[in-house]
């Protein structure tokens, strides 16, 4: 029954069904979370390579495989704005910060009760470390792209990319709720839920208004390249932010982002172009929103926040976009190596990104797709396009 239910609400209810027993704090209860928590996140952990390194692998060589001068220029648009956004999000919550997160939070509440121990401890170890299948994916990606379509290495990589699919898709996301209602149960059971759940409000709505004023911003960059008012270019991109939030993935919104951003004016050929490469490779605002809840828990459990500390996971971050699966949550999936690796999140840490992140994921799909309309206006502009000539039916 609950299988049928979407991603966010099954989420949701296993929050509050979590942090309720976890109030309670019946000890049979709390071992069976616990016992749950230890062995997925034994086999989390053991995914995370395989996610990464099936996932780049093919990200990187499908991108080189159309290796020309257009695709280089998107690529390079696309890494930089992603990049951008991972900045513009760490100074926006450095500046918010009093107002959203309270420095150490978590882990004041945290020692005042220890939690339930596990009645299973087991180690299943990774294949590989996470830089390890970071540089061996790079590796293999790269010079992947030299080797003709057909090839049996290009068809291995790609079924071994649709076989973690199935795994995130058929395994990891059907059984993330109740990993999250477990952590959430031990959250309560320790005294945290209350600081957790309003940090999680304000750190909601702040992603939220960062997305608009990121997309403003862009919109009237737009503008003032075109002479064009950015409200009458924003106007026909409504409907695709609002499709990408009903619809959760950048890819199933390609559609109806093609036939809006050709209303923008530009050339048509470029559209078909720019939208289905943007959809992989082009994610700013899934990008704004990992980093954005990556500070809130690093601020909540009294982490180091600086540009040094920062920079290693926002690089690592834009990459990682690119190789997002196309499952509702794959953003953050394929981040959290990066978490791991370069930040040191521990278990309790990743499920708050994993809660954080989802709750707001159609959000920052609708901004990735909404940014597409503002780089089609950029290359538009750059191949000698001076002005913006809406089709007749726009």
């Amino acid at each position: 029954m609950l299988s049928k239910i979407g991603l966010l609400p099954r989420l949701g209810i296993c929050i509050v069904l979590g942090t309720i027993l976890g109030f309670i704090g019946w000890y049979p209860i709390m071992a069976a979370f616990a016992t749950f928590n230890v062995l997925f996140g034994q086999f989390l952990t053991f995914a995370i390579p395989l996610i990464i390194l099936s996932f780049i692998v093919v990200g990187v060589s499908d991108i080189g495989r159309g290796a020309g001068k257009m695709v280089a220029i998107i690529v390079i648009y696309a890494y930089a704005l992603t990049v951008g956004s991972g900045y513009l999000s760490y100074l926006t919550m450095v500046t918010f910060q009093p107002l959203v997160v309270e420095i150490g939070s978590a882990v004041a509440a945290a020692e005042a009760r220890p939690p339930v121990a596990s009645l299973i401890n087991i180690a299943v170890a990774p294949v590989m470390p996470i830089m390890t299948a970071l540089v061996f994916a790079f590796i293999v990606g790269i010079f992947m792209t030299g080797i003709k379509d057909g090839h049996a290495i290009k068809v291995a990589a790609h079924e071994f990319r649709d076989i973690i699919r199935q795994l995130i898709a058929k395994v990891l996301v059907p059984w993330l709720p109740i990993h999250i209602a477990g952590i959430f149960a031990r959250i309560a059971y320790q005294g945290q839920a209350a600081q957790i759940f309003a940090t999680f409000t304000r750190v909601f709505i702040l992603i939220i208004l960062l997305h608009w004023a990121f997309l403003l911003v862009l919109y009237f960059i737009s503008g003032s390249i075109y002479k064009t008012s950015p409200f009458k270019l924003i106007k026909p991109m409504i409907a695709s932010y609002m499709t990408a939030i009903g619809t959760q993935s950048s890819a199933a919104t390609i559609p109806v982002n093609l036939v809006n951003v050709k209303k923008l004016g530009v050339q048509p050929q470029l559209a078909d172009f720019t939208v289905p490469l943007g959809a992989s490779i082009s994610l700013p605002g899934s990008t704004m929103s990992i980093v954005s809840c990556t500070i809130a828990v690093m601020f909540m459990y009294n982490m180091e926040v600086s540009v040094a500390t920062l920079t290693p996971f926002i690089l690592g971050v834009a990459v990682a976009m690119v190789a997002a699966p196309g499952v509702p949550g794959g953003a953050i999936m394929a981040s959290l190596g990066i978490l791991e690796l370069t930040l040191g999140f521990n278990e309790t840490q990743l499920a708050l990104m994993i809660a954080l992140y989802i709750a707001q994921d159609s959000f920052g799909t609708a901004v990735n797709v909404t940014s597409d309309g503002p780089m089609t206006m950029f290359l538009n502009r750059y191949l000698g396009h001076k002005t913006l000539t809406p089709p007749e039916n726009a």
